[in-house]
């Protein structure tokens, strides 16, 4: 295992392409896969070449698994210690401050872990006839992470996930609007996240960095706070910038835009 890379990474045309690769324990996360993670959310907003990444799994039936539990029960009996302390970005709170759309692409299931990682994408494709869930009251672990959820799904689904643990059905957590697309097989997953990734490569990236940023931060500001927020931020950030004169230029030369992202 120590020899296997488990965390893919390529760019290619503005886009990034994070890809689990443990597909013997269903993508589980392992400690040595949550550096690999925390890094690559730096990575994706140092890199002026990205404008938005794609977060995936290798085909194997399940997106992400969670935590890996037989790994958490070999490093508690070796050191004493519980796993989570092995762990980067515990809290996610360097996947949370990625200023760059983030697509979650779920070809599988996505329990625990994998819930984690989705809700905290920007954007969801789901593939159909898979389960998305928090299950960690089967475990005896827990589920602090799931508190935006309460931003995204109806309250009574995600109390019944939490206190029972059962796997909810991508074609529910799609009438709900937690999965943007739901998609009958796994190539079509993601073709639908690369698709829906070149477009946001194309626009403008000043808007839609904050684009991102006014939504997520009004969740936590309410209405009125974060409504003015936004207008300062675009005010500072985006309609002053270059890029707000040549996408209204080239629109009226019949062009497409050539962005500089200042």
């Amino acid at each position: 295992m120590a020899e296997q890379e488990e965390l893919f990474y390529k760019v290619e045309g503005g886009i990034a392409t994070l890809t689990l690769n443990r597909p013997e324990r269903r993508n589980a996360l392992s400690p040595a896969l949550t550096h690999r993670l925390a890094d690559a959310w730096k990575r994706i907003d140092a890199d002026p070449e990205v404008r938005v990444a794609i977060v995936t799994g290798t085909s194997c039936g399940t997106f992400c698994a969670g935590m890996d539990l037989r790994e958490g029960a070999r490093l508690k009996a070796e050191t004493g210690k519980d796993v989570l302390e092995f762990f980067a970005d515990l809290r996610n709170d360097g996947l949370r401050q990625v200023r760059k759309p983030l697509i979650a692409a779920i070809n599988g299931h996505f329990p625990a872990g994998g819930m984690m990682l989705a809700l905290n994408c920007d954007l969801r494709v789901g593939l159909a006839g898979t389960r998305g869930g928090i299950t960690e009251v089967k475990v005896g672990r827990g589920s602090p992470w799931a508190v935006p959820l309460l931003w995204m799904m109806p309250q009574a689904l995600l109390m019944e996930t939490v206190l029972t643990g059962e796997m909810i059905p991508a074609e529910r957590l799609y009438e709900v609007g937690f999965l943007n697309y739901l998609e009958p097989t796994d190539e079509a997953v993601q073709a639908r996240a690369l698709e829906l990734a070149r477009k946001i490569a194309d626009a403008a990236p000043l808007s839609v960095v904050a684009g991102k940023k006014v939504l997520k931060d009004a969740t936590t500001l309410g209405c009125e706070p974060g409504l003015q927020q936004a207008w300062t931020y675009y005010h500072e950030h985006v309609y002053a910038s270059e890029d707000a004169i040549e996408g209204p230029k080239a629109f009226a030369e019949k062009r497409k835009p050539v962005w500089k992202g200042r």
